[in-house]
């Protein structure tokens, strides 16, 4: 039986009732409840939306959220988004912080396969799944010189239990003040934050939306032009992220591994950079 907006309303008061007061989460009131998600988001995009018109308000600080309850409300954005949202676009449009999501998952770009994982058996996730890129590792490359194959993808490593209350660091690089280096998007902002000046660039403004910078590039002694870009961990994420490419002059990233980048958009691989940087000393 389809559950109407009062009933769900009616079993979401009663499932934290149950509970002592305290927030529950989705999957929570879903296994207490005997509802389903079906049920839910008919009525619903957001959990935190249903607990508001039930007539609760959680203080969320501090608040243990479980793995799962994150996947899915990300998941619930790339249902909306039809693609997978940048970390800005989930601030925005999500119910957590994205330092969360780091915490639990150890960066942005590990939550689509993890999110896979999550989804195994899960039919309503379905449609979420075929949105998902399936993500292919690659060497990495530092001034030109190519990285062993990360460990984890064949050697005993591979077996190591991840650790849930602690993050996790990219590769010793020690860039200058930089000891590791990025694991998510927003490593490659502060690393590009680092360099900026001496590649030439003058950052105007950072902001939420698409494209993530706007600045201006010297292109000789007493001139500049303004170029908007946009930073991604890799340069294929791009791509995944739906962006329009002549909404952007500029990919910086960390790794690039777009083939495909169309010939206009320029990449800037911070991987490759920072090797001829350091070669030249500070």
């Amino acid at each position: 039986m389809v559950a109407d907006r009062e009933s769900l309303l009616e079993a979401v008061r009663s499932a934290v009732t149950a509970a002592g007061g305290v927030r529950i989460t989705r999957q929570q009131f879903i296994a207490s409840s005997g509802l389903k998600l079906s049920d839910l988001f008919r009525h619903f995009s957001k959990w935190s939306d249903a607990l508001t018109a039930a007539g609760f308000s959680f203080n969320g600080y501090n608040e243990r959220i479980e793995p799962e309850e994150l996947l899915a409300d990300w998941a619930v954005l790339v249902r909306k988004l039809q693609r997978i949202p940048t970390r800005n676009e989930y601030k925005l449009e999500g119910d957590y912080s994205t330092g969360v999501f780091d915490r639990n998952f150890g960066s942005w770009s590990a939550i689509p396969d993890t999110f896979r994982t999550f989804a195994t058996d899960q039919p309503e996730w379905a449609d979420v799944v075929a949105l998902l890129p399936i993500q292919q590792a690659t060497p990495a490359v530092v001034g030109g010189a190519r990285l062993p194959q990360t460990q984890e993808l064949r050697s005993p490593l591979a077996r190591q239990r991840r650790l849930s209350d602690r993050p996790t660091y990219g590769d010793p690089i020690d860039f200058r003040g930089l000891r590791h280096a990025p694991v998510n998007e927003d490593g490659v902002i502060f690393l590009f934050g680092m360099v900026a000046r001496e590649l030439g660039y003058l950052v105007e403004s950072v902001q939420g939306g698409f494209p993530d910078c706007e600045a201006k590039r010297q292109l000789a002694p007493g001139q500049w032009q303004r170029v908007r870009i946009e930073f991604e961990f890799e340069s294929r994420n791009f791509r995944d992220h739906g962006h329009a490419p002549d909404g952007c002059d500029i990919i910086v990233c960390w790794s690039h591994n777009w083939s495909e980048c169309p010939a206009h958009l320029e990449v800037v691989e911070l991987m490759r950079v920072i090797g001829q940087l350091a070669d030249t000393g500070e």
